[in-house]
């Protein structure tokens, strides 16, 4: 891979991890509702599954998900449900002191949310497959090179973690009431809900 495609790819693959997807709405609430570190932390989870998207990506697994109808609306199905179901849990949540986790909020909790967000969703595979098919020299391997891609991609989805949770951190600062907490939850929760409800109705590229 050339320098000139470096210097494209990396701000385009910037420009996508930095969008206000569900684990970054996640990243967003957790750094308002438990502070900067925690929402850091509980970003762990996601990493698990954008690696094995990656690893998937390199092996195809992309395109067989592109071309299965059936595949395609199961996981998506399943993906949209929990999106909504989550977000109707944090509409419905109760308020936390920033920096306090409850029970229902405890580290592990958190993570494993991030984790299953991430993994539920088939558009994430498809997105990494598709996104990373352009920078592909056909004059050498391109699992090695879908890897190296990948990875440089999951250093930067690791810079907007940092981004999201300060933003959030800033946000629960601003909204130390109960009422402000309130409002990051049903704001968040509102977020996912639509997210899942997007989902379900999103199309199968191939079928587009």
């Amino acid at each position: 891979m050339t320098f000139e495609t470096w210097t494209i790819f990396v701000p385009a693959a910037f420009a996508m991890t930095m969008f206000p997807g569900p684990n970054n709405v996640q990243a967003l609430t957790n750094g308002a509702r438990h502070g900067f570190s925690t929402a850091v932390m509980a970003a762990s989870g996601r990493f698990p599954a954008f690696a094995l998207f990656v690893l998937g990506a390199a092996v195809g697994l992309g395109a067989l998900l592109a071309t299965s109808a059936e595949l395609f609306n199961l996981l998506k199905i399943i993906g949209a449900g929990y999106l909504v179901w989550l977000g109707v849990q944090m509409f419905r949540s109760g308020t936390l002191v920033p920096g306090q986790l409850a029970a229902d909020g405890a580290l592990w909790v958190l993570v494993r949310r991030e984790f299953l967000t991430a993994i539920t969703n088939p558009k994430g595979m498809l997105v990494f497959s598709a996104f990373f098919a352009p920078f592909v020299s056909l004059s050498e391997p391109a699992f090695g090179q879908i890897l190296t891609l990948g990875t440089v991609t999951l250093g930067l989805e690791f810079v907007t973690v940092l981004i999201y949770a300060y933003g959030g951190s800033h946000v629960g600062r601003l909204t130390r009431s109960p009422r402000g907490l309130a409002i990051v939850n049903r704001v968040s929760g509102s977020a996912l809900i639509a997210a899942g409800v997007a989902l379900l109705f999103a199309r199968q590229p191939a079928q587009a």
